[in-house]
């Protein structure tokens, strides 16, 4: 009788343990089976615009299908793409790269995982401001960096200082990431915040990776990109995303601005991946980015006009507080006053409470580093946003 060469082997490697499966994308498989069940929900779970994609970036696409541009590229994406992502970030943030410091991604969240596998090594710190965006505290970890936390203060609407970040460096400290505006409070640093931590991290020498995500969702004040400032490019890793700002989310169409050695390297790994992003998605990227950008003020008016809508109900809701996104389009109540009745003692529970019972999508704050709240993601139509936070209130108001 054989035996098995893997008795007494382990089986998975540590560093799949030290990760966790996206909270978000939990969420919206536990939602899909009660929908399949016939359970009508009320979903401010996913992250992702209700528009479709405008129809001359639909368009470039098909065409490159039926031109038969569906074979292999090179892997950082073909020249015209990656002229188009420079291009667009100049025209709209005053940066200066080059076609050779840009790459196009499966995903801004392949750009993210690629650049934190290329830059930090194990025991390297990163800091990380809470609340944060679920996937960037597991990438961190998968790389077997060290995450360290920058607490912020809600009464403050979650801001983000340079003596905050600087009372958290170390000599071990390699990167710091931002996400402006914040998945999932909203929250935007201040141009003047930016650019001191911008100084900061250039005079360390310690890695800035922007996340910029909802860099176009902002609706306060005029939108401000990190990689403006060529002073600092050297320690500067941008990262964008057309999911968001043209309505793209299933496209996968993603890039990273950064120096030549680093999105070099980026590309090595990128090339033992996935290796190119989707061909005709290139071509549907470039109509995107150099097309018209008419699309991206009528999608950032309509969302701030929902962002109020859905503010104004929330906070009908007795004992419920929310701050004010700045950006992005999500809202982050704090239902901490709920925590405790009903026998819900964490705001997962309460989450998966609301889904079960109350037919309510919502993503419990732990999973972005607060125990006290939920994310509403509010690109739906308004009587969802009513018909969701009545749905809220009810649930909430009858826990005893």
């Amino acid at each position: 009788m054989s035996t098995s060469v893997s008795v007494g082997r382990k089986v998975f490697a540590d560093r799949i343990g030290r990760i966790e499966v996206s909270a978000t994308m939990a969420v919206a498989a536990e939602a899909a089976k009660l929908r399949a069940q016939g359970v009508n929900l009320t979903d401010f779970g996913a992250g992702e615009p209700h528009f479709p994609t405008p129809r001359h970036i639909k368009d470039a696409g098909i065409a490159a299908i039926e031109a038969n541009f569906t074979r292999y590229t090179v892997v950082p994406g073909i020249p015209e793409v990656r002229k188009a992502i420079v291009e667009r970030h100049a025209c709209d943030f005053g940066s200066d790269y080059g076609i050779d410091e840009a790459i196009f991604t499966a995903g801004e969240k392949l750009a993210l995982f690629n650049a934190i596998q290329v830059l930090v090594e194990h025991g390297d710190e990163v800091i990380l401001p809470v609340p944060y965006w679920v996937s960037f505290k597991d990438i961190i970890q998968y790389a077997g960096g060290v995450v360290k936390f920058l607490e912020t203060d809600e009464a403050e609407s979650f801001r983000i200082t340079a003596d905050a970040v600087e009372a958290l460096i170390t000599p071990k400290t390699k990167a710091i990431i931002l996400n402006s505006p914040s998945n999932p409070a909203g929250n935007v640093i201040a141009a003047e915040d930016l650019e001191r931590i911008v100084h900061l991290a250039h005079e360390r020498g310690i890695y800035l990776i922007l996340d910029e995500c909802y860099v176009y969702l902002n609706y306060e004040s005029k939108p401000v990109s990190g990689g403006a400032f060529s002073w600092a490019k050297e320690h500067l890793i941008v990262l964008g995303s057309l999911s968001k700002t043209y309505a793209m989310t299933g496209w996968r169409a993603g890039y990273a601005l950064a120096p030549k050695a680093i999105i070099a390297n980026l590309s090595k790994l990128q090339s033992q991946s996935t290796s190119n992003a989707t061909s005709f998605v290139q071509k549907a990227a470039i109509a995107a980015l150099a097309g018209s950008q008419e699309c991206v003020n009528e999608f950032r008016s309509e969302f701030k006009l929902l962002r109020d809508h859905i503010i104004s109900r929330v906070r009908e809701i007795p004992n419920v507080t929310c701050t004010v996104p700045g950006g992005a389009f999500y809202v982050y109540p704090n239902v901490s006053a709920y925590i405790g009745k009903g026998g819900i003692k964490t705001a997962t529970e309460l989450a998966t409470r609301l889904l079960h019972e109350g037919h309510v999508v919502a993503v419990p704050g732990e999973a972005f580093g607060t125990p006290h709240h939920i994310r509403l993601s509010y690109p739906v139509t308004r009587e969802t946003i009513d018909e969701g936070v009545r749905r809220l209130g009810v649930f909430l108001t009858d826990l005893k």
